[in-house]
């Protein structure tokens, strides 16, 4: 929508209609209502206040400031505010750019110093109208230096998914809508898979041009990074949609929509290990910034995965080997004990130490493999991660950086400085699955001929078998099996709990397989793997894809 773009402006004037608006017209309160910055008039007291503005304060100048928004007049408005010269230009593209007209504002109680309001209005644009009604808030504060009751000035008072530097637009799009469709050609909406949102919104800014489409008019977000696709907020004409395939699958996206709606901060994403087709992507919350495939976060033990198949590799246990855990282990100045200070009496085998998630059984061997960087090369030349992954939108593409000493004990179980999100776990899961990396995709490498990440070497069909039966055994019987039990076909799973930040409780991480179809959840501050991120994934898994 920037390039081409046809926006209406009206020269230097910002006219509304005033009929039906929310309060009456907007009168100057005093000779100089200023800004956080704005001079105070000669029959002002010269003692300027402090401390928190009052219930009576916070009422006169929403009240003031939503009159004047309301009324199209943006420099009263911006005098309102902490920042007249920040706030002045935003409010009047309202009305400039954005052609949004008979404007009715009605705020709610108060809640402290903040005021929640509705906005409902009217975009017009070439003959063509259509309502638009959404909700905010704003905060009043006072003014640092004239101690005046003033609205702290950030884009989301305009409108909640208003950035900083952003604009708000009308006009033709150059860019024509799509309609995605699964792998199964079902159509794929914000308004019923609304995680998919600003995955669409990025694959029209990608695709839309080449699909066949013809653009519309529209109301829209232009977000000051252009590497960002805009957001639309209102269709006033339709153009022509362009097709475009994805790799979803309907069923999981659905299942996976779900299944994060349980907890108030999850992701879940589900890759296909035989193709690496991303087939469900899901956040809670749906929009804004999509964590399933650009966070970054420790993953706990679900790394151990990765650990496992490096130490098979080398040699170092097998998986009915014998592996010694211990309540604790020390490894230069890291100490680092299993939970609740479990052990596992001698004898015990490396498989029993993965599926009850033995930390100190993978810490103890770190002296004999005798590498520190060991896991670093094992996630780039094995799993992919750290590659430049081209799925088709944005991604984060997971870190295990070199470390040493207890730096790279901590990456061993998941903690320290490796950064993954559910996108980079469900890959890891994926490759170990089939012992070879397939770079995951959300479209068809087809669709525009981009390079795939590609990885140095694959597993051998012996550590392939040894790491899949370690997670078979996890889900039937070790700390997944609760999780994993309603869950059907050949399944193995691996849990993990991470905590970041210092935070009391660490956040619950579970990846799973389940026949073709590999899963990985994250849910913020939800304790043991298997307790919150392991349902995410079962109900997933269980809808297949």
């Amino acid at each position: 929508m920037r390039s081409g773009a046809k926006v209406a402006v009206i020269g230097g004037v910002f006219v509304l209609m005033t009929g039906g608006l929310g309060y009456g017209a907007y009168s100057m309160l005093g000779d100089t209502v200023g800004g956080d910055g704005g001079t105070r008039s000669a029959s002002e007291s010269s003692e300027v206040k402090t401390g928190p503005p009052s219930a009576e304060e916070i009422a006169e100048t929403s009240k003031g400031f939503l009159d004047a928004w309301a009324a199209g007049d943006a420099a009263a408005a911006s005098l309102l505010t902490n920042n007249e010269s920040g706030s002045a230009p935003v409010l009047a593209s309202y009305g400039e750019d954005a052609r949004i007209g008979k404007v009715k504002i009605t705020p709610g109680p108060a809640v402290g110093t903040k005021v929640p309001y509705t906005v409902r209005a009217t975009v017009s644009y070439e003959g063509k109208s259509k309502p638009l009604s959404y909700a905010s808030e704003l905060t009043v504060v006072r003014g640092l230096t004239t101690g005046k009751a003033l609205v702290d000035w950030a884009p989301t008072v305009v409108h909640p998914q208003l950035t900083e530097g952003a604009t708000l637009r009308t006009g033709e799009a150059s860019t024509p809508t799509i309609e995605a469709v699964d792998h199964n050609g079902k159509v794929l909406t914000k308004e019923k898979y609304p995680s998919l949102g600003p995955i669409l919104d990025t694959l029209r800014e990608k695709y839309g041009e080449s699909a066949g489409g013809s653009p519309g008019i529209e109301t829209w977000i232009e977000p000051a990074d252009e590497t960002q696709p805009d957001v639309n907020l209102l269709t006033l004409a339709k153009g022509k949609p362009g097709r475009v395939q994805t790799t979803i699958d309907a069923g999981a996206q659905e299942a996976a929509e779900r299944a994060v709606k349980k907890y108030a901060q999850a992701s879940v994403v589900a890759v296909k290990p035989s193709t690496g087709a991303i087939r469900a992507v899901a956040n809670n919350p749906a929009t804004g910034f999509n964590a399933a495939m650009q966070g970054k976060q420790a993953p706990g033990s679900t790394l151990k995965i990765m650990t496992a198949a490096m130490l098979l590799e080398k040699g170092l246990v097998t998986a009915n080997g014998a592996a010694e855990c211990p309540k604790e282990a020390r490894y230069y100045t890291r100490t680092i004990h299993n939970l609740d200070h479990f052990s596992l009496p001698d004898g015990s085998t490396f498989t029993q130490s993965f599926a009850r998630s033995c930390n100190t059984a993978f810490v103890k061997l770190i002296d004999d493999v005798d590498d520190d960087s060991a896991l670093a090369k094992e996630a780039r030349e094995v799993f992919g991660i750290g590659l430049d992954w081209k799925t088709g939108v944005v991604t984060t593409d997971g870190s295990v950086p070199e470390e040493v000493q207890g730096e790279a004990a901590a990456q061993y179980i998941g903690q320290g400085t490796v950064q993954m999100n559910a996108l980079n776990m469900a890959s890891i899961t994926a490759t170990a699955r089939t012992g070879t990396f397939r770079q995951p995709v959300i479209v068809p490498q087809s669709l525009d001929n981009r390079q795939l990440a590609t990885a140095t070497r694959s597993l051998s069909p012996s550590v392939t078998q040894q790491l899949t039966t370690m997670m078979r055994a996890t889900a039937a019987w070790g700390t997944g099996a609760k999780a994993m039990a309603s869950v059907g076909g050949d399944k193995g799973a691996k849990t993990g709990s991470a905590e970041v930040d210092g935070q009391d409780t660490s956040n619950s991480w579970f990846t799973g397989f389940s026949n073709d179809l590999a899963a990985a959840a994250v849910v913020q501050t939800g304790g043991h793997g298997g307790d919150a991120a392991g349902p995410v994934v079962a109900e997933v898994l269980r809808a297949g894809g």
